[in-house]
C-alpha cells in the first residue's frame, strides 16, 4: 500500500512538473483583486517567429491532492512577428479521480461553439482507483475578447457528460489585450501595460 502511494505521488509530481514546463504560464494566483492589474508575461522564446503572452494561472478547482500547479487556467496569446496576427487560447489543466472525462468541446457564454484543442491526456495511476490529468484549450476570437468588458465565460464539455465553466474576469482580459496592444505598437517598450519580460 505504501509503495503504491509512493508511485502515485511520484507519478503526480512528474505530471505536475511536465505540465509546468509545457504550459509556460506565470505564477499561480487566486482571482486578481479589482484594484490590481494582473501581470502578463511576454515570452519571445516559445516558438521562432512568435511572441507569447501568458496570463496568470488561476485555480478553477482545488489543487489535486494539494499539489501546487494543478487545476488551473490561463490566457495564452501568440503574436506572429511578421504579420502581427494573433491567436488567443483559454488553456486549462484538469486533474481528477474517477472515470476518464475526455474533454472534447467548448462553447462561449452565448452557446456558440469554440474551436477545441486537445493538448494532453494522461493516466496518473489506477492503483487504488483511477486518476487522470488532461490539458486542453479553447481558441478565442480576438473580437470576442474585445467585446467582453465584463469578463468571459467558456464552458467545456466531455465525452463522459461532464461540464466545466471557466469564468475569466474582466481584469485578466483587459491586461492580456493591453499587453498585446503595447507590443503591437513598436514605440512601446515590452514592460508597458503590466507586462514583464522573462
Amino acid at each position: 500500500m505504501r509503495a503504491g502511494r509512493g508511485r502515485l505521488l511520484a507519478a503526480l509530481l512528474g505530471a505536475v512538473l511536465l505540465g509546468a514546463v509545457l504550459t509556460a504560464c506565470t505564477q499561480l494566483m487566486p482571482a486578481p483583486p479589482a484594484a490590481r492589474r494582473p501581470v502578463v508575461l511576454a515570452r519571445e522564446d516559445l516558438a521562432p517567429g512568435f511572441i507569447g503572452f501568458i496570463g496568470p494561472k488561476t485555480q478553477h478547482a482545488p489543487p489535486f491532492l494539494g499539489t501546487p500547479g494543478t487545476n488551473f487556467y490561463c490566457l495564452r496569446s501568440f503574436v506572429d512577428r511578421r504579420t502581427r496576427e494573433t491567436a488567443h487560447q483559454l488553456y486549462v489543466t484538469d486533474s481528477y479521480f474517477g472515470a476518464e472525462r475526455g474533454w472534447n468541446a467548448a462553447r462561449d457564454n452565448a452557446g456558440a461553439p469554440l474551436a477545441f484543442i486537445a493538448i494532453g491526456q494522461d493516466e496518473i495511476t489506477c492503483d487504488a482507483g483511477c486518476s487522470y490529468v488532461e490539458e486542453f484549450a479553447a481558441k478565442l476570437p480576438e473580437s470576442t475578447l474585445r467585446a467582453s468588458p465584463d469578463g468571459l465565460a467558456v464552458t467545456f464539455s466531455s465525452r463522459s457528460g461532464d461540464e466545466k465553466t471557466i469564468v475569466v474576469p474582466a481584469e485578466q482580459l483587459a491586461a492580456q489585450l493591453a499587453a498585446i496592444d503595447a507590443r503591437r505598437t513598436p514605440a512601446q517598450p515590452i514592460a508597458a501595460s503590466g507586462t514583464t519580460s522573462p
